[in-house]
């Protein structure tokens, strides 16, 4: 996600999520890394709606999430800072998000995630992450906007 304002339509992204007249409309920014407490509950319950049945409500993730399944893949992973999500960048956690992890990976990796960019529109997806990022621990929020500003210096 770049430093660029995201505008959101909440009327039309409430919609998918039950929240039609909680917020009409909301036109709100992220900047600099910072997402507003509006964009952060908007990402809380699209988060409890769409990923907490994998990832866990309290974002803890799948027991065992390190080791294979039987059927080889991994358990989804906790988006706390225990798990490796805010070792990402956002260009790479916004991807694997709307386009799954298989499609970002490759070379056959096989996931039970799947992509959520035709369940989520890209603002929903932001929301998401703002409200996983805005949970992290202050180390891992500066470790993952550094990963970030890295991603985004390399692609200018």
């Amino acid at each position: 996600m770049s430093r660029t304002a995201i505008l959101f339509s909440v009327g039309v992204a409430a919609a998918g999520v039950g929240l039609v007249g909680a917020w009409p409309w909301l036109a709100t920014r992220i900047e600099n890394g910072e997402a507003s407490a509006e964009i952060i509950a908007l990402g809380k319950t699209l988060y409890a709606k769409r990923c907490a049945a994998c990832h866990g409500a309290k974002l803890e993730g799948q027991r065992d999430w390190k080791s294979p399944l039987p059927s080889g893949r991994i358990p989804a992973p906790p988006h706390d800072a225990s798990g490796h999500t805010w070792h990402h960048a956002d260009g790479m956690l916004f991807r694997v998000t709307k386009e799954g992890p298989a499609a970002v990976v490759g070379r056959g990796y096989k996931s039970d995630m799947p992509g959520f960019g035709n369940v989520m529109s890209d603002d929903e997806i932001h929301a998401v992450l703002a409200f996983i990022k805005s949970t992290w621990p202050e180390r891992e929020r500066q470790y993952q906007a550094e990963m970030t500003r890295q991603e985004r210096d390399a692609a200018e």
